[in-house]
């Protein structure tokens, strides 16, 4: 249920962002289900073999480079799901930043709620 309800507020964030920011789009909320979808799935699988590829790369940057790593997996996702397009690096840095941004904000509540 948890996963679910994650899912959920993760789509709900690319809906708020795709709004807000001109460089993303998303046709629809299904659209928007699956790259939230896609996203789980890339940052399970993905993520860490990428992270494991360039940790010297990681190291010198002091784990800024995490942030690039984080625009690719956007990307892709862009790749993967079609009614998500992402109109360039900058964009999906951005976008990046601020999904995590929300994704906080809205985990932190469900915690709250889960402690009431």
């Amino acid at each position: 249920m948890k996963l679910i309800l994650k899912i959920l507020l993760t789509a709900v964030a690319v809906v708020i962002l795709a709004n807000i920011l001109p460089g993303i789009h998303v046709v629809n909320y299904t659209s928007a289900i699956f790259v939230a979808i896609v996203l789980g799935l890339l940052r399970v699988t993905v993520k860490p073999l990428l992270i494991i590829f360039t940790l010297p790369v990681t190291v010198l940057t002091l784990g800024l480079f995490l942030l690039v790593i984080n625009a690719i997996i956007i990307m892709m996702a862009g790749y993967f799901v079609d009614g998500f397009l992402v109109d360039g690096f900058w964009w999906a840095l951005l976008f990046s930043l601020l999904l995590s941004f929300l994704q906080s904000i809205f985990f932190s509540l469900l915690k709250e709620n889960k402690e009431n």
